[in-house]
């Protein structure tokens, strides 16, 4: 399968500012060297919804689309008949992309931005944010970063979309915008959409998300553009980080037991009581593309309500292999002790929410990262 037209922009000298007419068209065939294969779509096989089409293409563009949800988003909207450009300042890791025309490229620079926001899109997704996982986020240091680009990301992005008259624009935030006050119990976690204020995200990554849900409420306000914010709840699957520092904790499990034998024991951050539930990347987009095309803004959770413990997300895992795991529990950033989606209001304004096990889209996600360890190896 042939990728499509990757673009660059050349810049040239110390310190100097893009040449937006010196562009280095690189066309890969299709034959770049991946070792990994491509993951099976929609391995659970829930139903997608069908979209009515016309005899128009229409435009979608993704921001962050060399990322984990991106990369994926675009392959879904190929599949729907649009016509994809995407952005980011790499490729996808594990596949070329399938995007129409895909710009690497620097969001954080208005120049940039002005040359792949061009005209008006049909759909915009904006994904393009500094994030990882427990291990990069609760560190502290990298705050001040993830703060200042993923802010001159979004304002850059808004303000193009309105000048430009994108019809429909998705912003990703995160449940990370909940208050620590409603997480502090494993067991009743709050993160009902209306609880998210007085506002006490538990790190400075939720509190830039929180901000770039109410720029993206206010430019609906004030200028009428069409915007749909979702809040993710851990969002795990194939062709996700899996290793180096930013991966997500069933990714970051299945990698452990993956290189693990039979009988071995595996580090796990605090006593593995904290709570979290996980949705698998297919039901993700699946809210995602039904929120953007509904009249409904949000803010919403897009996330499952199958809440389980650390301690039993590894059971999981190692059940799935086949493999008996033990468990050594260290000092290490937990997050908060709680979280879980509250799926009511998306319930209500879309008439849907997830609905796959999280075992099915563990099975599937484990099966891609034992690849992945065998293939490094």
């Amino acid at each position: 399968m042939q990728c499509g037209k990757v673009r660059k922009l050349a810049i040239t000298g110390a310190g100097a500012q893009p040449n937006l007419k010196a562009l280095h068209d690189i066309v890969f065939s299709g034959d770049r060297p991946d070792k990994m294969p491509r993951a099976t779509t929609n391995p659970l096989k829930f139903q997608e919804a069908k979209f009515s089409s016309s005899s128009v293409k229409k435009r979608a563009l993704v921001c962050g689309a060399g990322g984990f949800i991106g990369s994926h988003l675009v392959r879904r909207l190929k599949r729907e008949g649009f016509w994809v450009r995407g952005v980011d300042l790499k490729l996808p890791e594990f596949g070329p992309t399938e995007a129409d025309d895909f710009v690497l490229g620097d969001l954080r620079r208005q120049d940039v931005c002005h040359r792949v926001i061009d005209s008006g899109f049909d759909e915009l997704y904006q994904f393009a944010a500094d994030m990882g996982g427990a291990g990069y986020i609760f560190t502290g240091d990298y705050d001040a970063t993830v703060m200042h680009d993923s802010a001159l990301i979004n304002l850059n992005v808004i303000e193009l979309c309105r000048a430009l008259d994108v019809r429909k624009v998705f912003y990703s935030s995160s449940a990370c915008i909940y208050p620590t006050y409603n997480q502090a119990d494993p067991k009743n976690p709050k993160c009902a959409e209306d609880t998210a204020y007085p506002a006490a995200p538990d790190s400075e990554y939720g509190w830039e998300k929180l901000f770039g849900e109410r720029l993206y409420l206010a430019f609906r306000r004030n200028h009428g553009l069409q915007t749909h914010i979702a809040r993710y709840h851990n969002i795990f699957g194939p062709e996700g980080p899996w290793a180096g520092g930013r991966e997500k904790a069933p990714a970051a499990i299945c990698r452990k037991i993956a290189v693990a034998r039979s009988g071995d024991t595996i580090d796990i951050w605090g006593d593995g009581e904290q709570t979290r539930s996980f949705l698998y990347i297919d039901e993700c987009l699946e809210g995602t593309v039904r929120l953007t095309r509904s009249g409904f803004a949000g803010p919403v959770n897009i996330g499952s309500e199958e809440m389980v413990t650390i301690n039993q997300l590894v059971d999981l895992v190692a059940d799935i292999a086949g493999k008996q795991i033990g468990k050594n529990h260290i000092a290490g950033p937990e997050g908060v002790r709680g979280r879980n989606s509250d799926n009511r209001l998306i319930r209500a304004q879309l008439d849907w929410e997830p609905t796959a096990r999280l075992r099915d889209g563990l099975e599937a996600t484990y099966r891609w990262i034992e690849e992945q360890v065998r293939a490094s190896r």
